[in-house]
């Protein structure tokens, strides 16, 4: 990446780390706003981070459940076959 991609993405893991300690989503506006007065390409970036990290999250979480399931369906099926 380049150096506005990386400083951009350096930023919104560390708002994302922020936000996951106290729960403050203000900060993201507040960031943004920052951002968009000083350099248009920098918010777009940081957004752009913001938005990959946080549907990526979402998608592993997502995964991550039905890897659970999956694998207690399995459990199950041996706990029916040792039954049997």
């Amino acid at each position: 990446m380049g150096v506005t991609e990386d400083l951009a993405d350096e930023l919104a893991l560390d708002v994302l780390k922020y936000i996951d300690a106290t729960g403050d989503e203000q900060i993201v506006s507040d960031v943004v706003k920052l951002l968009g007065a000083t350099s248009q390409t920098a918010e777009e970036a940081f957004l752009t981070s913001l938005r990959v990290r946080r549907a990526n999250k979402k998608a592993r979480a997502l995964l991550l459940d039905r890897a659970k399931k999956f694998q207690a369906g399995l459990e199950q099926g041996d706990k029916a076959a040792d039954a049997g």
